[in-house]
């Protein structure tokens, strides 16, 4: 598909992002407009919530050739070591690179500790990454610190009420679809979709959006992903035959 059928594409999209963002009230589009950093919660935000454990193996086809040995699948297969699984929506993956082309820098602050967070994270280029941080407050504020901002150029995206003290401290806070009521009652601002299901893409282009940048964002996302190629010429006369 050509990149300027993308990008016609994407205008509808975005007349209807432009849409929710101008509904929001102006005291809203005025915090979202001088965020600088957006930091997302992991479970819940970036995924729906659900938690796989799943037995553990080297990747060499042991516990394969375990399972494939048993009548029924998966019947007396031990295991000491299980894995957490998370699943992650690729919505919100492009809602990273569109921040990150609108100027903005993304973290995740989160209390539990996973490896998948992390390659997650990695594979993102998230700038901020907090895991096993209970108290989430003291690391928005060493961001703050070490980036030289404010607290009102953060925005802070949970689901559950352990993310309240950052929500009620930061310049803009966002609640997911799916987060308790307690913590949609005092956000600023609830997403349209719920966590793992597009809610860290529709914070970010709400955010892009009231700085006026969304459009701008999406169609250099969509350049640096099909280029066009030069003009060739198919056989000596120009023509395809």
């Amino acid at each position: 598909m050509c990149a300027a059928l993308l990008k016609q594409q994407h205008r509808g999209a975005a007349r209807y992002n432009r849409t929710m963002a101008l509904t929001a009230p102006q005291s809203v589009i005025d915090r979202a407009r001088k965020i600088k950093i957006i930091l997302f919660d992991v479970d819940g935000v970036l995924t729906d919530g659900t938690i796989w454990l799943v037995p553990g193996r080297p990747a060499d086809g042991s516990l394969l050739e375990e399972i494939g040995s048993k009548e029924t699948i998966g019947l007396g297969v031990q295991s000491t070591t299980m894995v957490e699984a998370k699943g992650y929506s690729a919505h919100d993956g492009t809602a990273i690179s569109l921040a990150r082309l609108g100027g903005l820098k993304c973290g995740v602050i989160t209390k539990r500790i996973s490896e998948t967070v992390a390659t997650r994270a990695r594979d993102l280029k998230l700038e901020f990454i907090y895991q096993g941080c209970a108290f989430k407050m003291q690391a928005i504020r060493e961001i703050v610190q070490k980036e030289g901002t404010a607290l009102d150029e953060i925005c802070y995206v949970g689901d559950d009420v352990i993310d309240l003290p950052a929500m009620r401290e930061v310049g803009l806070a966002i609640a997911v679809a799916n987060a308790r009521p307690q913590v949609k009652a005092e956000a600023h601002y609830v997403t349209p979709n719920s966590g793992g299901y597009g809610a860290g893409r529709d914070a970010v282009e709400f955010i892009l959006e009231a700085q006026g940048v969304l459009d701008q964002c999406i169609n250099s996302y969509i350049d640096e992903r099909n280029p066009i190629p030069p003009s060739m010429d198919i056989g000596r006369g120009g023509d395809m035959k």
